[in-house]
């Protein structure tokens, strides 16, 4: 009997009597009359394979299972993929630089999936990094949080001071520096074309966005500026 460790061989031989002590390679018992055979019942394989209903090896805690080592996946956490950094997004707002006392200055974050290859517990890996959530810092100790990063009043068909879903109505004047986080959802591939999520965020964050509020005062005039460049608020 021999183990490969996938199946397991048998061979045996045996003795014919009156035969001469001949051996028989068949391994059984020829009939009467001197004929060759098999014994009715005797095993014919020569090999026995692993039942595909086993009961799975229990390799223990540092998988090794007779001799061999199983190689398994990692797990992988956020704090693995210090090595994979999404770019930083980009920032803007709405009117351009400054914004207007109790009227809603619009915020656009802009980002988008990236797919980063290189090594990761030393496996080859591919990660991909989409946009799941962007923080806004409105620098007057306020935040939100958002699943977009907004659009231009102009891509939304919207006029200009009209609420969006990421704008933000400052309450006094002043200079405001605004930030945004994007909150990137983690995936990994170790080559054979399944996606691993990762749990939790890796974050990619830009700031130093200056929003000057200002306040604009109206006044009911008779004629225009044009018309009288002497009249209130010219």
């Amino acid at each position: 009997m021999s183990n490969s460790g996938s199946q397991v061989d048998l061979s045996a031989g045996g003795t014919v009597p009156g035969n001469g002590g001949a051996a028989n390679p068949g391994g059984g018992v020829p009939p009467a009359g001197g004929g060759t055979g098999t014994a009715p019942g005797a095993a014919q394989p020569d090999s026995v394979a692993p039942a595909e209903d086993a009961e799975e090896e229990d390799c223990g805690p540092l998988n090794r299972c007779g001799g061999y080592t199983v190689v398994m996946i990692p797990d992988v956490t956020v704090d693995d993929l210090a090595s994979f950094r999404p770019d930083r997004p980009t920032l803007s707002g709405e009117p351009a630089g400054f914004g207007v006392v109790g009227m809603p200055t619009n915020l656009v974050a802009t980002a988008s999936e990236q797919v980063l290859t290189g090594t990761l517990l030393d496996w080859d890996v591919t990660v991909r990094f989409t946009p799941s959530g962007y923080v806004f810092d409105h620098g007057d100790g306020t935040s939100a949080r958002h699943s977009t990063g907004g659009s231009t009043w102009a891509a939304s068909g919207a006029a200009q001071f009209t609420p969006t879903e990421t704008s933000h109505v400052y309450r006094a004047r002043g200079t405001y520096d605004v930030g945004v986080t994007v909150q990137y959802a983690a995936a990994v591939d170790f080559g054979d074309g399944r996606w691993r999520d990762v749990p939790g965020f890796v974050t990619a964050t830009t700031g130093g966005y200056g929003v000057r509020v200002v306040e604009v005062r109206t006044a009911l005039v008779e004629e225009t500026c044009a018309e009288d460049p002497g009249g209130p608020g010219c």
